[in-house]
């Protein structure tokens, strides 16, 4: 038995070399890895736009119960106010009064309960006074920029331009008595 000495120069060579086979495995390997990296790019864009679709769609289905919510507190605002006995006519001194009304004979209820503000979440809403006292209209805490900002209905023509759910107020105004004109 015979030992060859290989310089350590040749071995290096021969480990070095690859075939043809070992070098299209090696090459076609990186196109995978870089396939699934574009595909996991492509589905991250694609889920940050079903997101800000699903938030839109939200915040839009927050307004909608936004305006129907402040019509109904207006609307139980004017019912108290219509009826209040005697001449003298007064805004309800608190929300809970339209909940129970007293002031006569048999109990009325304006509100069935007390609504939660769907943009803050919160039964906690702004009171807008009035300069007689009481309260002739509620608006909600949120500063967030709404997305409808035109085309409301006459009764909430004043939203029109507003920039925060905040200066959406849902007030109650009695129309002005009608002077005779001689």
């Amino acid at each position: 038995m015979t030992l060859r000495v290989v310089p350590q120069k040749k071995l290096e060579m021969e480990h070095s070399i690859v075939t043809g086979r070992q070098y299209r495995r090696f090459r076609q390997s990186g196109v995978t890895y870089l396939a699934v990296l574009f595909l996991v790019a492509v589905m991250g864009v694609l889920w940050a736009a079903v997101g800000e679709i699903w938030s839109t769609a939200n915040q839009r289905e927050k307004e909608k119960e936004l305006l129907l919510i402040g019509a109904q507190f207006r609307d139980a605002i004017r019912q108290y106010y219509e009826h209040s006995p005697g001449i003298l006519k007064k805004y309800p001194g608190t929300l809970e009064d339209l909940m129970k009304d007293e002031r006569q004979p048999g109990t009325q209820r304006y509100l069935r309960k007390l609504f939660f503000d769907p943009m803050t979440k919160s039964n906690n809403w702004g009171l807008v006074m009035s300069p007689m006292g009481g309260i002739m209209g509620v608006h909600s805490f949120s500063d967030v920029h709404p997305i409808k900002s035109a085309i409301f209905l006459e009764a909430d023509s004043d939203l029109t331009g507003k920039q925060k759910y905040s200066e959406w107020q849902f007030v109650y105004r009695p129309a002005p008595l009608a002077v005779p004109v001689r």
